[in-house]
C-alpha cells in the first residue's frame, strides 16, 4: 500500500521504484512483500540513518526506506527529513517490558501510534549534522594522512532549506604523531 502511494506520489511504477531495507532476518516478511509488488529491492548491511537521507535527495536511486530500526536513528532520520522537506512514518516496535516502561516515562502513550516526521522530530529550529567516519553511501570514511586527516560532513538547516557538504582538512600538531606512534 506504501509503495503504491510513494510510487503515485514520485510519478513513477512500482517497477521503477528502489526500496532500501536492512538486512536482517526479521526483515524476511517485509522483503518477500515488496518483492511480490514488483519495486527494487536493494538490502544494506547497516547505514539506516544514511539510506533515509538518500531517499531525500535527487540523483541517489533510492526511494524509500522500510523496515524496523533503532529509535535513536529514527529521530536522526526524521531530524534529516525534516530539513530535506522530506516525509516518513515511524511507530515504536517495544521488544520487552523494560522497553515498554521506558516510553511510558517519557511520556508515550500510544505505543502503537503511527509517528510522522514532525512528531518524531520536534522543534522549531532543525539542525542536522554527521561526519563521515568510515565509507558509506552518503560520505566516505575519515581518510588518514602522515600529517593529519580528511574528513567530509553533511550539514542540513531546516529554516534556510540548505544543505552544505563539508570537506575539512584536520592537522596534527607536531607531537600528534609520536602520542600516535607510542600507542601502537
Amino acid at each position: 500500500e506504501n509503495i503504491g502511494r510513494v510510487a503515485e506520489c514520485l510519478g513513477y511504477k512500482i517497477s521503477e521504484l528502489t526500496v532500501v531495507i536492512l538486512d536482517r532476518e526479521r526483515h524476511d516478511y517485509l522483503i518477500s512483500q515488496v518483492r511480490k509488488t514488483g519495486a527494487r529491492i536493494h538490502l544494506i548491511p547497516d547505514g539506516d540513518v544514511s539510506s533515509a537521507i538518500a531517499t531525500a535527495l535527487p540523483d541517489t536511486g533510492i526511494n524509500l526506506l522500510m523496515g524496523i530500526g533503532g529509535a535513536p536513528e529514527g529521530v536522526l532520520a526524521a531530524a534529516a527529513m525534516r530539513c530535506l522537506g522530506g516525509s516518513m512514518q515511524g511507530r515504536l516496535v517495544l521488544r520487552s517490558q523494560e522497553e515498554r516502561i521506558r516510553a511510558e516515562k517519557m511520556g508515550i502513550v500510544d505505543i502503537n501510534k503511527v509517528l510522522n516526521v514532525d512528531e518524531i522530530a520536534k522543534g522549531e529550529e532543525i539542525i542536522f549534522a554527521a561526519t563521515g567516519v568510515t565509507s558509506g553511501d552518503l560520505l566516505p570514511g575519515v581518510l588518514f594522512r602522515a600529517d593529519g586527516a580528511i574528513t567530509e560532513s553533511l550539514v542540513l538547516r531546516q529554516s534556510s532549506g540548505t544543505r552544505r557538504f563539508i570537506k575539512s582538512e584536520h592537522f596534527y600538531k607536531e607531537e600528534y604523531p609520536e602520542k600516535i606512534l607510542d600507542q601502537e
